[in-house]
């Protein structure tokens, strides 16, 4: 996300923006103060997928970490600068597109002992309350649903800053984090070591690294 700052970037080449979506938010602190700046920031905004990450790690055999990304989503995100209780977002993706640099390990992601892509080919992010926590920190409360269940997660989001790119296209820069227990939404799919613990954790760190497009009236 190194990309994202007060300065001004590199060229960045435009996409086109994505899929929609809507959701309601709760009042934030009064007594929060917010940087003027972001005032101007208010509106629709759109997740640049090349310019993105939606990503997750988890331990392996207990010793090593295993990253993957989801490449294949749709996205709405509305900001409001002045009141970011109004502020809301929707993330959709297909679990099919996870990639984790191992193709065999991917099509058992997909398969029956984890997503069930089959029968639940998509998993989402609907927000349902942003609250500032002062400076440049929200914290998004939403409904996280896999394989049709859905439980509440809350999204530590950071605000990197905005450019304007040569192309003439606003972008601005969030980061996203949030630690889950992947058995609560039914992926229990596990192994025994025989030296003690198990093959994959129960605790998913998922990353949102996120470039987002302003939507053109």
């Amino acid at each position: 996300m190194g990309i994202f700052s007060r300065r001004q970037t590199d060229a960045i080449e435009p996409t086109p923006a994505l899929g929609a979506g809507t959701s309601v938010m709760e009042a934030a602190p009064r007594d929060v103060a917010l940087d003027p700046a972001l005032r101007a920031l208010t509106g629709r905004w759109t997740i640049d997928r090349p310019h993105s990450r939606i990503g997750f790690s988890v331990r392996h055999a207990m010793v090593t970490t295993v990253r993957g990304a989801f490449t294949d989503y749709d996205s709405t995100l509305y900001f409001d600068g002045a009141r970011p209780s109004n502020s809301r977002a929707e993330l959709v993706i297909r679990v099919a597109s996870v990639d984790t640099g191992v193709e065999q390990r991917d099509a058992h992601l997909v398969g029956r002992d984890f997503f069930d892509a089959r029968r639940h080919p998509e998993m989402s992010f609907r927000s349902t309350s942003t609250v500032h926590e002062g400076g440049e920190s929200f914290r998004m409360t939403g409904d996280l649903t896999i394989r049709g269940v859905a439980r509440p997660v809350d999204l530590q989001l950071d605000y990197l800053g905005s450019v304007l790119d040569p192309f003439g296209y606003e972008r601005a820069g969030f980061d996203g984090t949030t630690t889950i227990d992947r058995t609560e939404w039914g992926l229990v799919y596990n192994q025994r070591l025989t030296a003690g613990g198990t093959m994959v954790s129960e605790k998913v760190r998922l990353q949102f690294d996120i470039s987002a497009v302003r939507v053109m009236p």
